[in-house]
């Protein structure tokens, strides 16, 4: 069997350290990609998981010590019960009471994807947490004085030293402990997943399974594969907020097509993530659906998808709508939502 297709199976992370952690020798984590899924895009030879790379990684995700307040860590927006969005919250929240212009953004699959951030900023996983370490209004780091904190603090020099022997404390190594954590913050264990298996646990309702093929004729042009993401960038039709006037891709390529277009979300544990869209302006899945029936806006850079010889939106009838949000509630990975490896406290 192909190496792509196997069954995602994350060996658990069997903490062998004995009381000499001098004895200790990192052991490599296993991962394989699940068999409904496409390839992995993170290179994970050139940056093998280990287990204490991973617990590295995770402690670094939870300290707030990286923010220049002490008080903002990445898990303080990304949280796991919510699907590792800022539940409630229409914008990120930052250091001293700051609030950002975009949605946090479920941080799940982080390894099939091709780009990160809403405006594509970086293309590599290793670089994705640069940009809200150093934003003024996210966390407001320095990574000189962030490496200066790990070196003066006894855990992280023992868990720098136990996951990157005879290598320093630095930038470098501490982003690939970070990113050996986010790739593996994988949500694969939906009923739908299940079903798409033919595991046990995957039956879907008659509802369910209308909603699906309802999906697949109407939304899955953009939310592609069973990762629900085509990881391209659109203009889906929102209204511009002029007090904001976020002009999305634009702000990377400086190119004018790519104006008011944003990263296509994946819709996995959607049910979980609500404020939806960049801006989190809508709070419910009905208004985000009444949105593609009817609330279309047409510019120049509108997706063609939704712009029909004028006919601006996707038709969508009251019990259409029903039953794709009875479906996407098939996407919601309680393992994941609750899987202690990926918690602060575990």
């Amino acid at each position: 069997m192909k190496t792509k297709y196997l069954l995602l199976f994350i060996l658990p992370l069997l903490w062998s350290c004995t009381d000499n952690d001098d004895k200790y020798v990192d052991v490599p984590i296993t991962f394989k990609v699940p068999s409904n899924f496409p390839p992995l895009v993170y290179d994970v030879q050139n940056n093998p998981i280990t287990e204490k790379g991973f617990e590295l990684g995770r402690k670094l995700f939870y300290d707030g010590r990286l923010s220049s307040d002490g008080t903002i860590s990445c898990g303080f927006c990304h949280e796991q019960q919510n699907a590792f969005t800022h539940h409630g919250h229409t914008v990120s929240q930052g250091v001293d009471g700051h609030t950002g212009t975009r949605n946090t953004p479920s941080i799940q699959n982080l390894g099939f994807q091709t780009s990160f951030m809403y405006d594509g900023a970086t293309e590599h996983l290793n670089l994705q947490p640069i940009l809200p370490i150093t934003n003024p209004i996210e966390m407001n780091g320095n990574f000189s004085q962030i490496v200066d904190m790990m070196n003066g603090d006894a855990e992280y020099r023992k868990l720098f030293a136990l996951a990157f022997p005879g290598k320093p404390i630095n930038t470098e190594n501490m982003l690939n402990a970070m990113a050996q954590f986010l790739v593996m913050v994988t949500s694969s264990n939906s009923r739908f997943d299940k079903y798409r298996r033919n595991e046990a646990g995957g039956t879907l309702t008659q509802d369910e399974l209308d909603g699906y093929a309802l999906f697949n004729a109407k939304c899955a042009s953009c939310h592609a594969t069973d990762l629900f993401t085509d990881n391209s960038f659109r203009n889906n039709g929102l209204a511009v907020n002029p007090a904001v006037n976020d002009i999305g891709r634009y702000r990377v390529t400086l190119n004018d097509a790519d104006k008011y277009k944003f990263k296509v979300p994946s819709l996995r544990n959607v049910e979980k993530t609500k404020p939806y869209m960049h801006d989190g302006r809508f709070f419910t899945l009905e208004a985000v659906l009444d949105h593609y029936s009817s609330g279309i806006v047409n510019s120049a850079t509108l997706d063609p998808s939704l712009n029909n010889n004028g006919t601006l939106g996707i038709p969508l009838t009251a019990t259409e709508k029903t039953k794709i949000i009875t479906f996407l509630k098939t996407l919601t990975d309680d393992q994941y939502l609750t899987d202690k490896r990926f918690s602060e406290f575990n």
